[in-house]
């Protein structure tokens, strides 16, 4: 199999082995680099990757690039291609995979040419409506995840011109490409198999590590329908997977056990917490209680660097069970603040919790400290000792946290409680 690629494939097989960590492996490493398969398959690289597909009726591509990175990925496909692009694949709505499809419009414009058509999945109109809806919400949130305070989420998306419900067939210069809808990590998924050639595009169905299924910041997850989807993939015989995130995965052996080992993932989760919520735990049991499966999130193309299985717990139980955790005294609690000024005075001040936070801290224990840190600066917002204690305690938290979602929410709390010490720590309820 020839390729331009074989450096980017040799890393992923060195992945895949374990010869080289996936923690020393950054998805940001290749970015706008290309493995051209043959003359007609190509994949680059990216933040998100694109997998493209040229035929004599012109280009196919599954996803077009980020916000951010599409003018990378577009030069990169053009290195390798010159036709037009006739059909452009959306796996979801994330903007990461959905943009820079107005570069190849300019340019059948200035051609002459028909424009390309964009197909996604018919729940993706409705995800770009509640993106402009809450646009600063998902500016904040994402700054947060990312520790980007610079990032800007867009108002102005690419709709698609054709969408699907459940299944689509597409015929380009007589080769079959079918589209499948899943729910997993969005309600508007689709991967993307091209059966006389044995491809499968997946999105981000498989992302080179635990999936991103619980997402704390994010909306509804659906792990039970994504172990599925991962299934009815192992049983394709697909001999080349090409990502949403992360390097291909080349050989029929190697991409059945990445797509069942991530079912068998989402299903135990799925199943443990549904069990023990059908005995009627609260959520603070079935957290502490779930039997996270070692042996599989051991796997180099499964642990959790980015989303983590706690996570993906709580999202089946909001999935089932609503908002309520099963403690009646957090179905109308206090405020937050009353909360810990009432803790604060039962500990001695506000200085006291600090105090205690370092130490628990110290001790190994970050759960505790953490929430012992967060009652101190509640308790008195002026207190630059409080604000002192949050900054060490969270940022221990994120030194010892794998996953970019914890990692990004605790570094986030240290850089407020920072900022407040260098402005001067004075109670904003004046």
């Amino acid at each position: 199999m020839a390729n331009t690629g074989s450096d980017l494939l040799d890393i992923a097989d060195r992945l895949w082995t374990g010869a080289l960590p996936v923690e020393d492996h950054n998805w940001f490493e290749h970015l706008g680099e290309l493995i051209a398969f043959d003359d007609e398959l190509a994949f680059v690289a990216s933040f998100a990757n694109v997998s493209a597909l040229s035929t004599d009726d012109g280009l196919l591509l599954v996803d077009t690039g980020s916000s951010f990175l599409a003018t990378g990925a577009h030069a990169a496909v053009r290195s390798w291609s010159d036709r037009s692009l006739h059909t452009a694949v959306f796996t979801h709505g994330h903007i990461d995979h959905c943009f820079g499809v107005d570069r190849y419009e300019a340019e059948a414009a200035a051609a002459g040419s028909p424009p390309p058509r964009v197909i996604a999945h018919e729940a993706i109109a409705a995800r770009f409506d509640r993106y402009r809806a809450t646009n600063g919400y998902n500016a904040v949130i994402n700054q947060r995840q990312f520790q980007n305070p610079s990032l800007r989420w867009p108002l102005e998306y690419r709709y698609p011109d054709e969408t699907y419900s459940d299944h689509l067939v597409i015929e380009l210069a007589g080769e079959q490409i079918e589209l499948h809808h899943a729910r997993g990590e969005t309600d508007d998924h689709t991967w993307v198999w091209l059966p006389a050639r044995k491809v499968l595009c997946c999105g981000d169905l498989f992302i080179w590590a635990s999936p991103n299924c619980g997402n704390p910041q994010k909306v509804q997850r659906y792990p039970r329908e994504w172990a599925l989807a991962a299934r009815e993939m192992a049983a394709l015989g697909a001999e080349i997977l090409l990502p949403g995130h992360g390097l291909p995965v080349v050989g029929a052996d190697r991409v059945r056990t990445a797509l069942l080992d991530v079912a068998m993932l989402l299903e135990s989760l799925h199943d443990q917490t549904l069990a023990l919520m059908n005995a009627g735990a609260s959520l603070d049991d079935i957290v502490h209680s779930v039997v996270y499966p070692e042996a599989l999130l051991a796997k180099p193309y499964l642990r959790p660097v980015y989303d983590e299985p706690e996570f993906v717990v709580r999202n089946v139980w909001r999935l089932y069970g609503g908002w309520y955790d099963g403690n009646p005294a957090r179905l109308k609690p206090p405020a937050d603040s009353a909360l810990a000024i009432e803790v604060a005075n039962l500990a001695g001040g506000a200085t006291r919790l600090a105090d205690r936070a370092r130490a628990a801290a110290d001790s190994g224990d970050l759960r505790l400290a953490g929430q012992l840190a967060e009652w101190a600066v509640q308790a008195d917002p002026g207190l630059e000792t409080a604000h002192d204690a949050r900054v060490s305690v969270n940022r221990a938290r994120a030194r010892a946290e794998a996953s970019t979602m914890a990692k990004g929410v605790f570094s986030w709390a240290a850089s407020e409680s920072r900022d407040r010490l260098a402005n001067g720590a004075s109670d904003p309820r004046g």
